[in-house]
């Protein structure tokens, strides 16, 4: 009894030992230790005697419950004792203990015993492999920027079209996204068992590192070359648009030493009577629209037109009421044309008077030239666009002399002041078309008569003068033969000397000269 109580005390006092101690001499592949190494401890012709302080659950092994509950701290304690018997080694029965449970032979242990060798190695895992983790992150930073190179060269491959840059970059793709995967399978194999040697599938860091700037710079150069591509093709474009321009300059000015020389010709050749004459008859036949025009207006706020030709020319005997309208055409006609012998209708301080003895050759083909600018516009664009030109500043004054404030107060009743004097003729949509249509003809025949050599004359005939057939026209075209002969009560349109050429003034005929 004594030795059985012996050998219990024994085996109790290693267990107490190994729970201290077992965390920091205990091997995970390490399957048992000899409690009895020694040959003073053998204890011969005795059998092995297992202590159960507690009844063994088999359910502990199968059920995770089980293991749960078992402790977290490693109590197993792995026992041989070995037994000479004349110089021979015999292997006893191996005892593992298990907390209060001794697990017999043939009992596996529980999941949270095995488990524990392994949390050693986990919790020495980021000391030992802190170099490898960086070779881990290196190696994948290069990986994909040789997968950011290839892409960049696939897509650039396509514009202009490239086969064999295409399959190239498509390979290279294919290989990086491989080695991604074979570096992500070798981390797992690493986390699982990192004293395990295998074989690197990459290099160190350093080599990480230069494949990593040689890929960047070789997706900076392809992004060089695209970039100086383009301004090749760019600067190719400039080339040619110059070569287009120089063409287009070229024929420009062929089309302005042609548009010259007609210029010149036309001088001699279009500079005729005639064209002046038909000049003259648009300009006229615009100055009777416009009159036309205001005499309704004065008419619709209900003026006397009676008293106001009266006012305009007086003691004139009118053949017929309707002949009164012919005093508001002349009083139009007169307006627009005084400073029709003045050099720009006498806009500009140095004025040239048109006494027929004006060189030509002082200001050569500029009024033919002013003459063909406009008549190659849109006068209501004219005015639009450059609200300070010749022609607006014509229009202006010649709406300050026709348009008295007093008729203009009267016709346009919801207007007042000086500053409203453009607003009013422009505000009413079919007075301003004829108002600008009449001084575009007007402004047409000044520059033309300033063209000829000489210059074309204007003259005007005084009330009271007797009818002559050579400078006047009637302009109700009513004279008959007769025996009394008549004179002018006013004129209607002046009229014009070409040379020797005479353009008829038109006139109203009144009174009567008895024939002596």
């Amino acid at each position: 009894m004594f030795q059985k109580f012996a050998l219990a005390f024994k085996a109790k006092t290693f267990e107490l030992f190994a729970d201290e101690n077992g965390g920091e001499n205990c091997d995970p592949d390490f399957e048992g230790i000899s409690l009895l190494d020694s040959a003073d401890e053998v204890i011969t012709g005795q059998r092995v005697v297992v202590i159960k302080p507690d009844s063994l659950v088999d359910s502990s092994v199968d059920s995770p419950h089980s293991a749960a509950s078992a402790p977290q701290k490693s109590d197993t304690l792995l026992t041989q004792p070995i037994l000479k018997e004349e110089g021979k080694k015999i292997d006893a029965p191996i005892v593992k203990h298990h907390g209060n449970n001794i697990v017999s032979p043939g009992k596996q242990l529980p999941v949270a015993t095995l488990r524990r060798s392994k949390t050693v190695s986990e919790l020495e895992l980021p000391a030992l492999s802190r170099q490898m983790l960086q070779i881990f992150i290196t190696s994948i930073f290069a990986t994909v920027s040789s997968f950011e190179a290839s892409y960049l060269q696939l897509q650039t491959a396509h514009d202009p079209f490239d086969e064999e840059s295409i399959k190239s970059a498509d390979k290279a793709l294919v290989h990086n996204l491989q080695r991604l995967s074979d570096i992500k399978q070798f981390y797992r194999k690493f986390c699982k068992n990192p004293e395990l040697g295998l074989e690197l599938p990459f290099g160190s860091c350093l080599e990480a590192q230069v494949q990593e700037n040689q890929n960047k710079l070789r997706t900076l150069g392809m992004v060089s070359d695209r970039l100086q591509l383009e301004m090749d093709q760019k600067e190719g474009e400039v080339q040619t648009l110059r070569k287009k321009l120089g063409e287009i300059q070229g024929n420009n000015l062929k089309l302005s030493k042609r548009l010259s020389d007609r210029i010149n010709t036309s001088c001699e050749i279009s500079l005729t009577v005639r064209v002046f004459n038909s000049v003259l008859h648009d300009a006229c036949r615009a100055i009777n629209v416009f009159s036309k025009i205001l005499t309704s207006l004065m008419r619709r706020v209900g003026w006397d037109l009676k008293l106001a030709a009266n006012s305009v020319y007086c003691n004139v005997a009118y053949a017929e009421e309707e002949h009164i309208q012919y005093a508001f055409l002349s009083y139009v006609s007169l307006v627009m044309f005084r400073g029709f012998d003045l050099e720009n209708f006498g806009l500009n301080e140095n004025l040239v008077l048109c006494n027929g003895n004006y060189s030509y050759s002082e200001k050569g083909n500029t009024s033919l030239r002013g003459l063909l600018e406009h008549v190659s516009s849109n006068p209501m664009e004219i005015l639009s666009m450059d609200p300070n030109c010749d022609f607006s500043r014509f229009c202006e004054k010649k709406y300050q002399e026709l348009i008295h404030p007093t008729m203009e107060s009267s016709v346009f009743s919801n207007i007042d002041g000086n500053e409203a004097v453009l607003i009013s003729w422009r505000s009413t949509t079919l007075f301003y078309k004829s108002f600008v249509e009449m001084s575009s003809s007007v402004w047409t025949l000044h520059k033309l008569g300033f063209s000829f050599d000489p210059v074309v004359e204007i003259f005007q005939l005084e009330n009271g003068t007797e009818y002559s057939m050579v400078y006047m026209e009637d302009a109700v075209r009513s004279i008959e033969p007769s025996r009394v002969r008549l004179r002018v009560g006013f004129t209607v349109v002046p009229g014009f000397k070409i040379g020797s050429t005479i353009l008829q003034s038109k006139v109203y005929m009144s009174g009567s000269i008895p024939e002596s």
